[in-house]
């Protein structure tokens, strides 16, 4: 029996408390320090105790705390919606947003926006989603669907709808020759989703995909060629293009949006986590003109919504956190080549290569993600069964360093990364926790020699 009012994620693991948290670290109930190296669950972008964010929630829930979307709209809405279609750029002029309570949601309402806009251009047949193996994108039936994280969607398989899931470029386990480059091999990735929209007969509604891999892969960034090609397939063939950055959105790889860093513009951007930062449950679905106008010109209504979508409180957090990036220019900060903190973050991992059970570090911006191999030579994974990422984890927590431990990477069972994504503030406890990860991994790579 529990000990605890609350269903926990896991059974079989003592969580501790939290009680404050402050920039890029956490205490709990026994006043012991954590550095937040994966940002929670790459949440957490402009650091915790934000003052501002704070006033700004507060505010408005003195003011006006709710409102129903079919009765009202609120201003703190409409002002945000604004301010977040001039951060996705020109591409979403005249475009308009449908704000959730977080990414699962957000996938969701993109996925049935996909489906609505090819009803109403004429394309009732067209119900189809084409997404890829190795990528989750929420834990909602619809988001399950076209994800392809094995651990987490395997129980639930029975009770979705399937798609037809294409391959996703892996660069450090490439399947492919690479003797010709990286442009090759993008280009013969991208032809998966031509062959995938070929075998729908007719019936592909729209693809989705993470510009750079988050949990599932960890932090892989496909070669340039692959979303250009991708965007062009999917025109080409009637497809909406859906993006989903609800981990990489708003600033977390040192542009506003990932797309950003290959200029491919999609039809729907999906965002989450970063948008609050983890002040509010907070996401959105950052919709083209040419879907809005496709809703308005046809039934003209969204045949969809939930209770809590565009929550006035959660719009004065997304609001003020935004104001906060832009100020602090924190997505500046962020980027790996030239940002202050991604810079510097990104160089301090890449120390941890001298270890012997690193295999691959890789990201952009304050997203990467460090892989784990029991030998480099070969590139081969540990067993399955040692839960490595686990044990990496584990030791990490133990010298006051949070990180985001997953497994499967290379084929849904095996194969282990840690998922890096801390806040865009103290740089100096970032690199202190990198050193301590180093440690970490030296640490389980010995109780692994000796298993």
């Amino acid at each position: 029996m529990s000990s605890h009012a609350i269903l926990p994620r896991s059974f079989t693991k003592q969580y501790p408390v939290a009680a404050r948290a402050h920039g890029a670290r956490i205490w709990d109930t026994q006043g012991r320090e954590y550095i937040d190296l994966s940002g929670s669950a790459v949440v957490n972008f402009i650091g915790f105790g934000n003052d501002t964010v704070v006033q700004a929630m507060a505010e408005q829930a003195s003011r006006l705390p709710f409102v129903h979307s079919s009765q009202f709209t609120s201003e703190i809405a409409e002002h945000f919606a604004a301010e977040v279609l001039d951060f996705a750029g020109p591409a979403f002029e005249g475009g308009a947003v449908f704000f959730t309570c977080g990414g699962s949601e957000a996938v969701e309402t993109a996925l049935k926006l996909a489906r609505q806009f090819q009803v109403e251009t004429g394309h009732p047949d067209r119900c189809e989603i084409i997404s890829r193996q190795q990528a989750y994108h929420g834990s909602t039936l619809g988001a399950l669907a076209v994800s392809g994280n094995l651990s987490r969607r395997e129980i639930y398989l029975p009770m979705v709808r399937e798609f037809e899931h294409i391959r996703i470029p892996y660069c450090y386990r490439c399947e492919f020759s690479c003797e010709l480059g990286c442009d090759d091999c993008g280009r013969k990735y991208a032809d998966d989703l031509r062959h995938a929209i070929e075998h729908s007969a007719g019936r592909a509604a729209a693809f989705i995909g993470e510009p750079i891999s988050g949990a599932t892969l960890g932090a892989v960034a496909p070669p340039p060629i692959y979303w250009p090609a991708i965007a062009s397939i999917c025109k080409e063939h009637g497809l909406l293009l859906i993006a989903d950055e609800v981990m990489t959105g708003f600033g977390r790889t040192g542009r506003n949006f990932a797309m950003d860093h290959w200029n491919v513009a999609p039809d729907i951007l999906v965002a989450g986590k970063g948008i609050g930062s983890g002040y509010a449950p907070l996401g959105a679905v950052i919709v083209s003109a040419r879907v809005v106008d496709a809703l308005r010109k046809g039934s003209g209504m969204l045949i969809h919504g939930f209770t809590y979508n565009a929550h006035p409180v959660s719009m004065a957090a997304g609001s003020a956190v935004l104001a906060h990036i832009r100020e602090m220019e924190l997505v500046q900060a962020a980027d790996s080549e030239h940002g202050s903190i991604g810079q510097a973050f990104m160089q301090a991992l890449h120390l941890l290569e001298e270890i012997e059970a690193v295999g691959d570090v890789r990201g952009l911006g304050l997203l990467h993600a460090v892989e784990f191999v029991r030998d480099r030579a070969t590139r081969e994974a540990y067993p399955a069964a040692l839960k490595f990422s686990g044990k990496v984890a584990a030791a990490a927590l133990k010298r006051g360093v949070l990180t985001y431990p997953m497994q499967g990477s290379i084929d849904g069972t095996r194969g282990d990364h840690i998922l890096l994504a801390p806040p865009a503030v103290e740089l100096d406890r970032l690199l202190e926790a990198v050193h301590l990860l180093g440690d970490a991994i030296r640490e389980a790579s010995d109780q692994a020699a000796r298993s």
